[in-house]
């Protein structure tokens, strides 16, 4: 189902949460904001934020944009796109949806949506795009049969890309780069491990350490490729 099939044109909701990746959602919102009247070409009231790590001061320019007075008739709109919501940034995003203001509509990207806190979270319309990882779990199927050794050279080939020196500099979000890959596939992985469940015996511990692995790969500064090679070696094998 597309997304905008969540979309109500006659009471759309002030703040979305959509949980998948960047490229393919953008071009939808922009898709439908056209079909209900909003302009997507030099519109000053449509605002797109592009950031691997929203940051505080992030936060505070937004909540600047969002206090200034349209310069049209008409919604305003906010589409934020990251991989990561910093703490302080996201306590003070809770101020901007406690109450919502009239034709101010927010749509917030991310490719998992459980870097957001719990209060955060619940004042977000929340879609979720993930049944579209057809491909990786694919992937993930053959992942959990290979031998620790394969499991490796996949992970080496897959987060091919370097990761920027300084990612606290980074303000590009880039749904191919190594940390956005690793917690794509990292989704992909799990989905298909609880399908074996079961089907099999195996230490269900593996999605404490999955989790861990996310909490790590949300961190400035962490490498994706050690993480997920831990990945490789606590995930049970299934090629019987």
């Amino acid at each position: 189902m597309s997304i905008k099939e969540y979309f109500d044109k006659n009471n759309l909701h002030h703040a979305y949460l959509i949980e998948g990746a960047q490229a393919d959602i953008v071009p939808e919102i922009l898709k439908f904001l056209k079909s209900i009247g909003v302009s997507t070409v030099a519109n000053p009231d449509l605002i797109q934020i592009s950031t691997d790590s929203f940051k505080i001061d992030d936060a505070r320019n937004l909540k600047s944009y969002v206090s200034e007075k349209g310069l049209s008739a008409g919604k305003k709109i906010f589409i934020i796109s990251a991989n990561n919501f910093l703490l302080e940034a996201q306590n003070s995003l809770l101020k901007i949806f406690e109450e919502p203001i009239e034709n101010t509509h927010f749509f917030i990207i991310t490719p998992d949506a459980s870097v957001l806190l719990k209060t955060l979270f619940s004042r977000l319309y929340f879609i979720s795009t993930k049944s579209n990882l057809t491909e990786e779990v694919k992937e993930a199927e053959k992942f959990i049969k290979m031998s620790p050794k394969d499991r490796i050279d996949f992970i080496k080939e897959l987060l091919t890309e370097e990761e920027p020196e300084d990612e606290d500099e980074n303000e590009i979000l880039s749904v191919d780069s190594p940390r956005a890959k690793a917690l794509k596939f990292l989704n992909a992985l799990e989905a298909s491990l609880h399908k074996k469940i079961s089907k099999g015996v195996f230490d269900t511990r593996v999605f404490e350490h999955f989790f861990k692995v996310r909490e790590f790969l949300r961190m400035p500064g962490s490498s994706p490729k050690t993480l997920m090679e831990s990945v490789a070696l606590i995930t049970p094998n299934f090629s019987n």
